[in-house]
């Protein structure tokens, strides 16, 4: 059970839906958290990042990669083409799963490969231009006025 309201914060903010929900579903402990198939997020560049998951026994045939609404989704159902196989021993599991990841803003994939019983999903943070920094010069007093007075020439000389 959580112990945290965040009913005042919905009601104070505009715009920070996805904060919100982010912080009510980390603080949620009703759903425990699947631990199959096993997974790794590693960092590979400063914008660029990777998501490995074990997948051994399924096909890219039997695995689905789709991003939704900011969430990246992993799912694999494995096809019931095995046919008669008797197994002394099972250890290597193939059965059904889906997992979640939610996505930054601006995060998006660039690509999904499959090679030797892991899928690693490449995802890069593409920053606008509108939200990178970006130098301001500051102008003397003077090369305003010189501006202006030049912005006005130009306004009469297209007139």
């Amino acid at each position: 059970m959580r112990s945290f309201d965040l009913a005042p914060l919905y009601r104070a903010t505009v715009g920070f839906d996805r904060i919100a929900d982010l912080m009510d579903r980390v603080l949620t402990n009703e759903v425990a958290q699947p631990t199959y198939p096993p997974y790794n997020i590693e960092k590979t560049d400063e914008n660029a990042y990777r998501i490995s998951v074990a997948v051994a026994g399924f096909t890219p045939e039997d695995l689905n990669v789709e991003v939704k609404e900011g969430t990246l989704y992993i799912a694999a159902r494995k096809s019931a083409d095995e046919g008669e196989r008797n197994f002394l021993h099972r250890g290597i599991a193939t059965r059904a799963f889906e997992r979640r990841f939610a996505l930054a803003d601006h995060v998006k994939v660039t690509g999904a490969t499959h090679e030797h019983g892991m899928l690693h999903i490449d995802l890069v943070r593409e920053t606008p231009e509108s939200l990178k920094p970006r130098r301001i010069e500051i102008a003397r007093p003077g090369d305003v006025q010189a501006k202006a007075i030049d912005a006005a020439a130009a306004e009469t000389v297209e007139a």
